[in-house]
């Protein structure tokens, strides 16, 4: 068998395992489900055993296929990051990359660097586009999502990229007509801002924890940040996307000492499927914004 079958039938193996489906890696790969089904199968009749137990339903690792899949990850990821480094040596990173990101992410912090980062990687079309919920990358054909707190998909890797401090703020105007009056118990008593298709994020680590309930909602955080600027309340924002606002004093940070943290909403991260090796596309993206991100 050439090596390049070798390394197809690596890949399909590892992409369906990913994806959970032939189907799922047929999509991803560009390729007729029979033919990746085929891949598997010449891979598993080299090998002389049974990778995946196929069922109507589902696919699952035989124990074999365990044991062989961080083996064909690990050589399968380092052959393709060496093709990578082998290309730099001639050419710059080049190519589409697909970003997503919630808006006020995409908004505060990549918007400002698009431009520099097209000066010294002129080759790299990047497309942004922005989701204030978690997409799955396959069906929506994205290279990297940035994502705000933990991470619950195994599947991916993830880079960390720093930890944003959570800020109950308000408006000085607001402030003005409601003061601030009395301990973090008395948050209740006030105007309140959350989201309106998130009860996580409605959820406020606060060292005490008085019963919450909201005036306004919204399913954006950036439109939640401009019901604050508008007076219309006190709500929970990530310091990346108010760093400007409370620098010139447009919103007010309170209770700055009853909110716990490190807490599982601050961690930034950029995910990517882990059966693909690291492209010279997202190490320089990825390279480039790191140091850059106010957060």
């Amino acid at each position: 068998m050439a090596v390049k079958s070798k390394t197809e039938d690596l890949e399909a193996f590892l992409t369906v395992v990913d994806t959970g489906s032939f189907s799922g890696a047929a999509s991803l790969l560009n390729q007729q489900v029979a033919k990746v089904s085929r891949a598997v199968t010449r891979l598993e009749t080299q090998l002389d055993v049974t990778l995946l137990n196929r069922t109507t339903r589902r696919l699952e690792l035989t124990e074999e296929g365990a044991l062989f899949l961080r083996y064909a990850r690990e050589s399968l990821n380092t052959l393709e990051k060496g093709e990578e480094a082998l290309k730099l040596l001639k050419h710059a990173p080049s190519g589409k990359l697909r970003v997503d990101a919630a808006s006020p992410f995409v908004l505060h912090q990549l918007a400002p660097l698009v431009k520099p980062f097209n000066k010294l990687y002129p080759d790299i079309s990047l497309d942004i586009t922005s989701h204030d919920s978690i997409i799955d990358l396959l069906e929506h054909k994205t290279d990297i999502a940035i994502r705000i707190g933990d991470l619950g998909d195994s599947n991916l890797h993830a880079r960390h990229l720093g930890r944003s401090k959570l800020y109950l703020v308000a408006s000085p105007e607001y402030l003005k007509d409601n003061p601030i009056n009395g301990d973090v118990s008395s948050l209740p008593r006030h105007k309140l801002i959350g989201f309106s298709d998130s009860a996580s994020l409605n959820k406020w680590p606060l060292k005490q924890e008085p019963k919450l309930s909201f005036h306004l909602q919204a399913s954006s955080g950036e439109t939640i940040r401009h019901l604050c600027l508008a007076g219309q309340g006190i709500a929970l924002l990530s310091y990346f996307m108010i760093h400007h606002d409370i620098e010139n004093g447009t919103l007010v940070p309170i209770f700055k000492d009853d909110i716990v943290s490190p807490n599982r909403r601050e961690a930034v991260q950029a995910v990517y499927y882990k059966n693909s090796a690291v492209s010279s596309r997202i190490t320089a993206f990825l390279d480039f914004i790191q140091p850059r991100l106010t957060l």
